[in-house]
């Protein structure tokens, strides 16, 4: 039976063909793992052209040479199959990129901008066009302000004008200009260039609010203060009366005469609707306040009939301890004690006093203030006359007043 070679015979032991599988196993292993290295190795290099053809700074990955493989079993997987080699790859690494044609090698003239650090320098900056910028985004307008622009649109409340902003001025039509305006449309033609004063700065949307009326009331009230401080009288019509006096309009503004201002102030309703001249008492632009009288206005009116250098006379109405105050007829003048007389003088009354008639050089004027400034030194002919021959020097005073305006002249010539 033993000759005959039966199939118990022939096969090999357990033992033997559990070891052979084995080796098997591990050859398989040794393969797969040595072909994974190898994929991994080319992949590396070709992930390594792909970065430096994208400009990208990643360090070289050399390849790393297959270890050599001993008979021994491999322990781990790691071990078995190289995964130590593989830390810190990542998939793109492994895959490649889907486009396998090579890009040309990136060199140092052909490195992207993003790579290069750049400074101020190297950008164009022109200073002019930057400033021009700023001008054109800077806000057009502030409160206050006098521009001009063109009417650009009309609207049931108001009127839209260029001004040069980003956003038209509108002008609310309470604001088109002093009294009524009958014909908006025929007033404000597209096209129209118009002054206007600025009265809100510019809102969110960049529109500011402007005023023609405003920019009239302004005006109004410049010329007012120059005709104040010309001292001018004006003629006014009285419009409205109340308890305390009359109104009239100037120039386009409210004014008002007080009843102790009228020459008829008993009966000063009876005045609406007639002419009357009168002169500045308060002009304040700012209170909106403009008071105004026709009393003073006939004072006012004398200024007209006099001139530096003129003689006048008048009577004592007053002595004061710093001089005399002289009625000329509807109007004082101060004769201060420093221009009584070059002489020394103890008291105002050794020369003149209340009562006494007085004939004086004006030296001073000024309407505005109705004031009038007087001397009677300058009809001395030694100092201290007018102590010892006050009757003399006023009856020749008309002639010496001659002199004495030239001595003026001289003096004003001298100032200038």
């Amino acid at each position: 039976m033993a000759a005959n070679g039966s199939p118990q015979q022939n096969r090999k032991p357990l033992q033997v063909m559990q070891i052979n599988r084995r080796e098997d196993d591990q050859d398989r292993l040794q393969r797969e793992a040595a072909e994974a290295r190898a994929a991994a190795n080319a992949a590396a290099e070709k992930a390594q052209r792909l970065e430096q053809a994208a400009g990208l700074s990643s360090p070289a990955r050399p390849p790393q040479p297959p270890k050599p493989q001993d008979s021994q079993p491999l322990g781990s997987d790691e071990e078995r199959f190289g995964m130590g080699e593989m830390e810190g790859m990542t998939m793109a690494d492994l895959l490649g990129a889907p486009d396998d044609k090579p890009k040309p090698r990136a060199t140092a003239s052909s490195t992207p901008e993003r790579q290069q650090p750049r400074s101020v320098d190297d950008f164009d900056f022109d200073e002019e066009a930057f400033l021009a910028a700023l001008d054109e985004k800077a806000p057009v307008g502030t409160t206050g302000e006098v521009v001009t622009g063109s009417v650009i649109g009309l609207e049931s409340d108001g009127v839209y004008v260029d001004i040069g902003g980003k956003a038209p001025g509108f002008m609310p039509k309470s604001e088109a200009g002093l009294g009524v305006i009958t014909n908006f449309r025929e007033r404000f033609p597209k096209g129209l260039e118009i002054e206007v004063l600025v009265t809100r700065e510019q809102n969110a949307d960049g529109m500011v609010t402007v005023s023609c009326r405003a920019l009239a009331l302004r005006k109004s009230w410049d010329r007012v203060k120059e005709m104040e401080k010309a001292g001018k009288v004006v003629q006014v019509i009285v419009n409205g009366f109340n308890r305390g006096g009359v109104t009239c309009d100037l120039e386009g503004l409210r004014g008002f005469i007080p009843r102790s201002q009228l020459q008829d102030g008993e009966n000063h309703q009876e005045l609406v609707g007639k002419k009357l001249g009168v002169a500045f008492i308060e002009v304040n632009s700012e209170t909106r306040k403009l008071v105004l009288s026709e009393k003073r206005a006939a004072v006012a009116a004398l200024f007209t009939d006099l001139e530096v250098g003129q003689l006048v006379e008048g009577q004592v109405a007053a002595v004061k301890p710093y001089g005399l105050f002289i009625d000329l007829g509807g109007v004082s003048g101060l004769l201060h004690q420093s221009m009584i007389t070059n002489g020394s003088m103890r008291s105002i009354r050794e020369v003149f006093d209340q009562g006494d008639r007085v004939k004086a050089l004006i030296t001073e004027l000024d309407p505005g203030r109705g004031r009038i400034g007087l001397n009677t030194a300058l009809l001395e002919g030694p100092p201290g006359e007018l102590l010892v021959d006050k009757d003399k020097v006023m009856a020749e005073a008309s002639d010496r007043a001659n002199r004495a305006q030239s001595i003026l002249k001289q003096q004003e010539q001298s100032a200038g």
